[in-house]
């Protein structure tokens, strides 16, 4: 896709803000819509144009990214009466980067492909630091040749970026990352957890730890942020639970049993029930150690 081509994004939250900036940075026309203008002040001022409604900023545009926090959040601004399905023209390519539910997915796919408008599920992995460093994994379902069309922008902002088949599938593919990712924090929190009980220098123990076969992205990444305390949203903790939620119901539907998850999602909503929902969910180790 060539640079001048205009593009709309809905939703510029922690993650979504940083894939904006990084548009601008690339001289991309583009024009954003969330909830509360002024959390979008700081874009306005780098050039973002301001539409007061999805439709709005539908208009005339080329690609259509969206980034919203729940699936009912998603079906509204692609279905509502102010949505994006109002006014994006024929031959668009509308991008859902949140992370939904795969059913959904097929849902606004079979909506779009009857307007003639192409449609990929691409949620994305990787938090704020990937966000912001331009280095997000991007996981795409959807058609390929609109896929292909989409790379060199999936390019500005993400660095593995892999197309996985029919609609559908870009989120079907973000539950296998949000399985791993659940159950591997709990044995981050728990690892933590223990070494504070053992008396043992954490940042030590972390240097030991991180490289060798236990090592993962949230021990290297959360693990520093635990020892400091620092709960701030890389991805929220009520987020984190409404993936968990989507996994288990397509689990369900598929026959499969996830206890993991299971356990993971309780954690977390006991958390949630104490007033951390909008903590990263590095605050997790809270549940062991507070």
């Amino acid at each position: 896709m060539l640079k001048q081509e205009k593009v709309a994004f809905i939703g510029t939250g922690v993650m979504g803000t940083s894939i904006v900036k990084h548009l601008l940075n690339k001289n991309y026309e583009v024009t954003i819509y969330t909830r509360t203008k002024s959390k979008a002040s700081s874009l306005i001022e780098l050039g973002a144009k301001w539409a007061e409604t999805p439709m709005e900023a539908s208009v005339d545009k080329d690609v259509i990214f969206t980034m919203v926090g729940f699936p009912q959040d998603v079906e509204q601004v692609y279905c509502g009466d102010n949505g994006i399905f109002q006014t994006a023209k024929k031959g668009s390519i509308v991008v859902d980067l949140t992370t939904s539910e795969p059913t959904l997915a097929k849902k606004i796919y079979q909506i779009a492909k009857e307007k003639e408008i192409y449609s990929l599920d691409a949620p994305v992995s990787g938090g704020d630091i990937g966000a912001q460093k331009g280095m997000l994994s991007i996981m795409v379902g959807g058609d390929k040749e609109a896929f292909d069309k989409m790379l060199p922008i999936f390019e500005v902002f993400g660095e593995n970026i892999v197309y996985q088949g029919e609609a559908g599938n870009g989120q079907h593919t973000k539950m296998c990352n949000q399985l791993l990712i659940a159950t591997n924090m709990i044995g981050v929190c728990e690892s933590i957890s223990y070494g504070l009980k053992a008396g043992l220098d954490l940042e030590r123990v972390l240097q030991s730890i991180s490289t060798g076969a236990a090592g993962s992205w949230s021990l290297s990444n959360l693990g520093p942020k635990m020892l400091k305390g620092d709960f701030e949203p890389g991805f929220y903790i009520k987020h984190f639970i409404k993936d968990m939620k989507i996994a288990i119901d397509e689990a369900d539907r598929m026959g499969l049993d996830l206890p993991g998850v299971k356990l993971s999602k309780d954690l977390y909503n006991h958390l949630l029930e104490r007033g951390y929902g909008d903590n990263g969910t590095q605050a997790l180790v809270k549940y062991y150690i507070d």
